[in-house]
C-alpha cells in the first residue's frame, strides 16, 4: 500500500474516476448552482444541478491527466485574475532552473488565492507547478478534498488532538515532502506558518522546518534543508478583501482574549478572498537558499529577511503606517508622496478612505496594522534591526 495514499494529491490513473465522482456529487452541483444562479438555485435546482453536470461533462469529461486538467483551469484562473485584480506581476522566476525542484515557502495571507497565485507564475514562466499543501479544517466536505487533490494538493492533518497522533501524521508528511522533491522531482508550496497572518506580520514558524527533518534523521538539519532546495516567495497584496474580517477578529481577541469561527467562515472567506478586490498583486521568488544554518530558529530568520526585503510595498502601506499608534520614528519611513507620482496616490486614498469608513472604529486600529506592519518590517530589515 502506498505510504502516502492518505494525504497525496490524485494521479493521473485517478483523475477520470474522481471526475466522473466529482460530476454526479450532489453537494458540488448545489454549491454551483447557488454561485451561478444565487436567486434560482433554491426554488429551480432540480432543474439547475442536471444542466450544470452536463455542461461540466462536455468541458472536463474527457480530461484524463493533472496537467490536462490544470491547462483546461487555466482560462478559468487568469479571468478570476483580471476580474479581481489591476495587474499580477511577479518576480525571481530567472533564479530558478527548470525541470528542478524546489521548496516553495510563502508568507500567508489569503486561503486559497496564495498558492493559486504562485501557481500563476509558475505556470505562466512555463515550468511545473507544486504539489500544494492544505489544512485538513478546510476540507470538511468530500468533494472540496477531491477538487483540491486533483489540483495537486496534498493533505496536512491539522485537526488531530492526541500527540502521539500528530507525531505520526507530521512523520509522515515529512516523509512525503521529501520524497516529493528528491524522488519525484516535485515542487512544493507550503505556508510559512499555520493559518494566515492576519495582522500582517510575515513569520516563519520553526515547528514547519523541524518537521521537514522529521524523517531524515540520519541527516543534519542543514543537509536536509539543502536538499529541498527552499525558495523565499514573497505575496504582496494592494488590498486584502478580508482585511475588514480580519479587523474584526483580532479586536474580538484583543478585547474577549479568545475568537470562536461561526459555522461556514472560512467558506465565506475564501469565496471572499477569490472574488474580492485586490489591487495590484506581486509575487517575488527569493534565490534558494545555498547556506541553510544547522538551527531551525536561525532558518526561520533567514526566511523571514528574505521573505519582507521581497515584499513589495504599495501606496497603501505608506498610508497606513503614517496613521500607525506604534510607528518607529528611529526607522525613517517615507512618507507616500515621497514615493509615488500624485494619480497614484489619489486612487490609493480614495480606496484606503473607502476601507476606513465601512470599518466600525473600534475596529480600525487593526485594519490600520494589516497595513502598516510590512512596512515596519521591511523597513527593520533594510536597517539590519532584530524584528
Amino acid at each position: 500500500m502506498d505510504e502516502f495514499e492518505a494525504i497525496r494529491p490524485y494521479s493521473d490513473a485517478e483523475v477520470p474516476g474522481v471526475l466522473n465522482r466529482l460530476l454526479a456529487d450532489e453537494a458540488l452541483l448545489a454549491v454551483l448552482a447557488h454561485f451561478r444562479f444565487p436567486r434560482l438555485a433554491g426554488p429551480l435546482g432540480w432543474l439547475l444541478k442536471p444542466l450544470i453536470a452536463f455542461r461540466l461533462r462536455r468541458q472536463f469529461g474527457s480530461i484524463s491527466t493533472v496537467e490536462a486538467l490544470q491547462n483546461r483551469i487555466e482560462h478559468y484562473v487568469d479571468r478570476t485574475v483580471e476580474r479581481a485584480t489591476d495587474g499580477t506581476t511577479y518576480s525571481g522566476m530567472e533564479q530558478m532552473q527548470r525541470g528542478c525542484a524546489y521548496l516553495f515557502l510563502a508568507n500567508h495571507r489569503d486561503i486559497v488565492m496564495d498558492p493559486a497565485f504562485v501557481n500563476y507564475a509558475i505556470f505562466h514562466a512555463k515550468m511545473r507547478t507544486p504539489r500544494i499543501a492544505i489544512g485538513d479544517n478546510l476540507l470538511q466536505r468530500p468533494f472540496v478534498s477531491d477538487l483540491m487533490r486533483l489540483n495537486k494538493s496534498f493533505i496536512v492533518h491539522r485537526s488531530l488532538v492526541g500527540r502521539r497522533e500528530k507525531l505520526a501524521a507530521y512523520q509522515v508528511l515529512s516523509a512525503y515532502i521529501n520524497h516529493s522533491i528528491r524522488n519525484d522531482n516535485e515542487s512544493i508550496w507550503i505556508a510559512q506558518a499555520e493559518g494566515r497572518a492576519k495582522d500582517g506580520d510575515d513569520r516563519t514558524d520553526s515547528a514547519i522546518l523541524k518537521m521537514m527533518h522529521m524523517s531524515r534523521k540520519s541527516e543534519s538539519f542543514a543537509e536536509t534543508l539543502a536538499a529541498l532546495r527552499p525558495v523565499p516567495v514573497s505575496i504582496s497584496y494592494e488590498y486584502d478583501p478580508c482585511d475588514q474580517a480580519k479587523a474584526r477578529e483580532l479586536y474580538i481577541r484583543a478585547t474577549t482574549g479568545t475568537y470562536s469561527k461561526a459555522k461556514g467562515e472560512d467558506d465565506t472567506s475564501i469565496a471572499l478572498g477569490i472574488t474580492g478586490y485586490k489591487g495590484r498583486v506581486h509575487i517575488h521568488f527569493s534565490p534558494p537558499m545555498t547556506q541553510i544554518p544547522e538551527d531551525a530558529k536561525q532558518m526561520a530568520a533567514a526566511l523571514d529577511r528574505q521573505i519582507l526585503q521581497g515584499y513589495r510595498l504599495f501606496p497603501v502601506h505608506y498610508l497606513a503606517y503614517a496613521m500607525w499608534m506604534k510607528r518607529e520614528p528611529e526607522l525613517q519611513v517615507p512618507a507616500a508622496h515621497e514615493l509615488f507620482g500624485r494619480q497614484e496616490l489619489a486612487k490609493a486614498e480614495d480606496e484606503w478612505n473607502k476601507r476606513l469608513n465601512a470599518c466600525p472604529n473600534e475596529h480600525r486600529p487593526y485594519l490600520i496594522q494589516q497595513y502598516a506592519m510590512p512596512v515596519r518590517n521591511q523597513y527593520r530589515v533594510k536597517a539590519g534591526l532584530p524584528l
